[in-house]
């Protein structure tokens, strides 16, 4: 069980996203940007308290630009949340963590809703 992010590689993003057990929020991020690291501090925390039911990895742009390119990130932080592999919320920019953890919330009710009985 994951109680901190995980820094992943584009090589890594399928196996550790798209094939993920549990919703997964992604972070893509970099080094120099101030809003990413204003909100770094809060994915630990959700990190944290979420361990178990959703996973926080990071993906830094800088080095791992084709998953970025790819789901169209043109401003950081960006933040995509996979649940079952499919892409179902994305936010750019900063946000406060109660914003942060109404949109993970959310994400686990759509994942609660489509478990198959």
């Amino acid at each position: 069980m994951e109680t901190k992010p995980i820094h992943i590689t584009d090589a890594e993003f399928e196996e550790k996203v798209l094939n993920a057990e549990l919703p997964v929020l992604v972070d893509f991020w970099a080094p120099w940007c101030g809003p990413c690291r204003m909100i770094a501090p809060l994915l630990d925390n959700i990190a944290e308290d979420y361990a178990g039911r959703v996973l926080v990895v990071k993906v830094n742009t800088d080095e791992n630009a084709d998953r970025a390119m790819h789901y169209g990130v043109q401003g950081i932080p960006t933040l995509l949340v996979f649940s079952r592999g499919e892409l179902v919320r994305e936010h750019v920019g900063a946000v406060p963590e109660p914003h942060l953890r109404e949109l993970v919330d959310e994400v686990l009710e759509i994942a609660m809703e489509t478990i198959p009985s």
